[in-house]
């Protein structure tokens, strides 16, 4: 049976995919903050690891990693997933905790989760696995008012990039999963209140079934030894990305 890590296991697409991986026979860890979620995410599977942990703490991130590995004997991929935002506003009202904030989670725990999951692929058994990062639509085209997200959303390409360059003698792949308005709690009003446009504008935007990314995620993850999806785009056909700008 194969195994995957989700960080930000308890709420949106990770909980979605998470669901998405036990019901097609994995074995899926879940990382995030709240135990409470991950269990409710978890709804009693018996191949759901329930692991409590903050992706910006190096060695509860570490810890986490360590104790599935213990219960698995092999870590076959991770979804690097956990996320943070900031509603929009211009660089001259970001305060330096709210840049902090979000780079913490989007850069800082991307890079910790990943560096726990290569160590292991790298050293383990038959070598090899495969990282999956989350990364967005605002990777590519930024929303105004986005400058942490998107910075930080860029910094996810340049680790995904990377990893499935140095990956490759250890025959660990990378990708990344870029989403365009997953309908989640984090864009609830995206579709009602609407969203900032670049003409100054806020209208409603069209959104899609998050299941589609989930869906987009195991098609990844189970692709066979010797190939990879370095970069899809799932999105919500009518939203404005295209023509962003």
């Amino acid at each position: 049976m194969k195994t995957i890590l989700i960080t930000g296991g308890g709420s949106g697409i990770g909980r979605l995919t998470a669901r998405r991986f036990l019901d097609g026979g994995w074995k899926v860890g879940l990382i995030g903050r709240r135990e409470s979620a991950l269990a409710e995410t978890a709804d009693g599977h018996p191949d759901a690891l329930i692991l409590p942990c903050d992706v910006t703490d190096e060695a509860a991130v570490d810890a986490a990693f360590a104790r599935a590995v213990a219960e698995w004997g092999r870590l076959d991929v991770l979804f690097n997933n956990a996320g943070a935002i900031l509603i929009s506003r211009l660089i001259d009202e970001i305060s330096w905790q709210d840049w902090q904030g979000v780079a913490r989670v989007n850069i800082d725990g991307m890079f910790l989760c990943a560096r726990a999951a290569f160590r292991q692929m790298r050293r383990q058994d038959p070598m090899g696995g495969r990282i999956i990062n989350n990364g967005s639509i605002a990777s590519e085209a930024p929303r105004p008012g986005s400058v942490p997200y998107t910075v930080s959303k860029h910094a996810v390409t340049g680790l995904t990039r990377t990893l499935a360059l140095d990956g490759r003698p250890f025959n660990i792949a990378c990708g990344q999963i870029d989403a365009g308005n997953a309908a989640t709690e984090m864009i609830t009003g995206v579709a009602t209140q609407g969203a900032p446009q670049a003409d100054g504008s806020i209208r409603p935007e069209p959104v899609m079934d998050a299941a589609n990314v989930s869906e987009a995620v195991f098609h990844m993850a189970n692709l066979p030894e010797g190939a990879n999806v370095l970069h899809m785009t799932v999105m919500a056909t009518n939203m404005p990305f295209v023509g962003r700008g």
